[in-house]
């Protein structure tokens, strides 16, 4: 067996702390780990049985690795991958890519001078029933897609209690329901049905207690000549996603919650959905399937799931709608 892959986990709150348990879980992986906190640093080193566990950056670097995950806060991301790139080290960034545009190409750049594997951690990627839905899309099952509709919600509170204290209280770590939530349901439409070139948007802080950004929000768009509207809330009982997208030929209705996609070509009384149903999955083994996948990457085995280039253009989305929800204006999502 290949001798594991020495991976550094940059950040280690709730999403970092996720990554080092999916990573250990492939057996490919013997994770370090780099937080400033202390009390986090140690809690997480003994509760993983890590050894190496540094303070800052320089400390990590001084230690050669071969990938690292980026987990720190979103306006961070750029800075560190740069830096991380032309160590030779490859990259999987958490998602969003940043909360900016600043430093984006320095960052590229470095990414191909040195030859690194960069991708960006957009979970809906690693999961089944959203790969085999696209992989139907693209065959041309149903036809031309024409019109998109995704929604749902989640109650943010029960899944994030600590959301006040942390970098979604404010949009310039990486806060607000745009970058931190509908952000993967957006990336998901583009991955489907191709990048998004103008939209408009309303956002509004409409209940979750102790923080200001918006929680609620709803985007309409052109994914080119197709029709999409994408809407979502942080409050709500049901925790469900649904993304629906109507082709010439037929319908394909994804259920995130239900593990499955379902689909329909003739109008039928009472609905009848044909299902292609998947086994329903704990968290962690999306997480699991994305660290795996990327490796295989990192090998030459496959694509990244979510390439740099797709990732930027989703954080071109994220800009483009807090801009239309601030200004009331459509925006053109430069490219």
């Amino acid at each position: 067996m290949p001798a594991p892959y020495r991976v550094l986990v940059i950040g280690v709150g709730s999403i970092g702390e996720r990554h080092v348990r999916c990573f250990q879980q492939t057996g490919r992986a013997d994770i370090s780990i780099c937080e400033i906190n202390h009390d986090l640093r140690q809690t997480i080193a003994d509760r993983y049985a890590i050894t190496n566990a540094y303070t800052t950056l320089d400390d990590a670097l001084n230690d050669p690795h071969d990938v690292a995950v980026i987990a720190v806060p979103a306006q961070l991301h750029v800075p560190f991958a740069t830096r991380l790139a032309d160590a030779g080290i490859h990259l999987l960034i958490e998602k969003p890519l940043s909360t900016s545009l600043d430093g984006i190409d320095d960052m590229i750049a470095a990414i191909d001078r040195n030859r690194v594997t960069a991708s960006v951690a957009y979970v809906y990627r690693a999961m089944a029933w959203n790969i085999d839905a696209k992989k139907t899309i693209d065959a041309g099952r149903f036809g031309r897609p024409l019109h998109l509709v995704a929604s749902g919600g989640q109650h943010f509170p029960t899944f994030r209690p600590a959301y006040r204290d942390i970098y979604y209280n404010d949009r310039a770590t990486g806060g607000g329901i745009i970058q931190d939530c509908i952000t993967h349901v957006i990336n998901l439409g583009e991955w489907l049905v191709g990048p998004i070139d103008r939209l408009a948007a309303v956002a509004a802080h409409q209940h979750l207690d102790g923080v200001t950004v918006e929680d609620t929000v709803g985007v309409i768009a052109h994914h080119g000549d197709i029709l999409a509207t994408y809407t979502f809330n942080q409050y709500q009982a049901p925790n469900e996603t649904t993304t629906t997208i109507t082709c010439e030929n037929g319908t394909l209705r994804i259920e995130q919650h239900n593990a499955r996609w379902r689909w329909m070509t003739e109008p039928n009384p009472g609905d009848a959905w044909n299902d292609v149903p998947f086994t329903p999955a704990q968290r962690d083994t999306f997480y699991i399937d994305q660290a795996a996948a990327f490796l295989d990457a990192v090998e030459g085995k496959q694509p990244v799931a979510c390439p740099v280039s797709q990732g930027l253009q989703t954080l071109r989305v994220n800009l483009a709608a807090m801009r239309a929800a601030d200004e009331q204006t459509w925006q053109t999502v430069q490219r």
